[in-house]
């Protein structure tokens, strides 16, 4: 009987998250990050409701971009301020990496290492101009 209960209560919880909506960073310059991911990086503009929100976009990732006064800003109920920067970063595909890091670097971008190269391809870390990380990755081919 309790596992009967507990299937019903997993059915109900799981499938609630309907997909993957986009990846939300915090900038101080919404106008700033607007020119940066769509000038430097490729990127569609998708909407803009300036200083405080910007949303951008490439293939199937949606970039919002949440500046001071967004309602994505707020300073949580802890006093907890959310800020730029951090680990954790959105991963971009890309083919001909060390290309466009000659490029990249030729813009005056921000890196935060030198290539790195692994068993699954190469990487590579830069900021956006809030600190923001974004790592640039090609696929070598194999398979995991």
């Amino acid at each position: 009987m309790q596992d009967k209960q507990q299937r019903a209560v997993d059915s109900k919880t799981q499938g609630f998250v309907q997909g993957l909506w986009g990846v939300r960073y915090q900038v101080k310059d919404v106008r700033r990050s607007i020119a940066f991911y769509t000038q430097t990086l490729g990127f569609n503009l998708d909407q803009q409701y300036l200083p405080a929100f910007g949303q951008v976009s490439i293939g199937n990732l949606k970039l919002i971009l949440s500046g001071p006064g967004a309602s994505g800003s707020r300073q949580m109920p802890d006093g907890r301020l959310q800020e730029p920067g951090g680990w954790n970063r959105v991963v971009l595909q890309v083919q001909d990496l060390p290309t466009h890091i000659a490029g990249l670097k030729k813009q005056g971008v921000h890196f935060r290492n030198e290539m790195e190269v692994g068993p699954g391809g190469r990487q590579i870390q830069i900021e956006d101009p809030d600190g923001n990380p974004i790592e640039l990755f090609e696929s070598v081919g194999a398979t995991f």
